[in-house]
């Protein structure tokens, strides 16, 4: 059976479309919706929102690895990205990044054994007064120090 929206998805999908004047510009709400429904934008979810939106796959490809935002591969339960530009470079990320790798043995890119976590590092989260900044699914956490990230690790690994 072929992969396509649920319900809820479908429902979320059919009350854009009258507030976008073209399907093309239904383009990144739809691969939220799948992305939500999935986890990540796999090949399949591709080809899916390319023949729903009447375009190419190379085109919601092209979209979809061009923002961070979108995973093009399966992540873990707990995606951990790290911002890397330079106020969070100044306030520490690579001491946040160093304790990440240590704690869960994994490093940029890498999921743990487990599927728990995935560790990726992106360009900019947008919370530069808050640096270092990581976000952890969809949660911001700002001012990380070590302290309170091992705090943060250990509630995670409990759940």
């Amino acid at each position: 059976m072929s992969k396509a929206f649920d319900e809820i998805r479908e429902a979320k999908f059919q009350a854009l479309i009258p507030r976008y004047p073209n399907l093309q510009a239904l383009t990144l709400p739809s691969l939220w919706l799948w992305q939500e429904q999935y986890g990540w934008i796999c090949p399949e979810g591709v080809a899916y929102l390319a023949k729903r939106l009447k375009l190419s796959v190379a085109q919601i490809y092209s979209i979809a690895s061009f923002y961070t935002m979108f995973n093009l591969n399966p992540v873990g339960k707990y995606h951990i990205q790290v911002c890397k530009t330079l106020s969070c470079m100044l306030g520490g990320s690579e001491t946040i990044l160093e304790c990440l790798e240590k704690n869960l043995g994994i490093t940029p890119g890498q999921t743990t054994q487990d599927g728990r976590f995935t560790l990726t590092q992106v360009e900019c989260l947008g919370a530069c007064s808050g640096a270092p900044c990581i976000c952890i699914n969809e949660t911001y956490h700002e001012k990380m120090d070590e302290a309170s990230l091992l705090n943060l690790l250990e509630d995670l690994k409990r759940d």
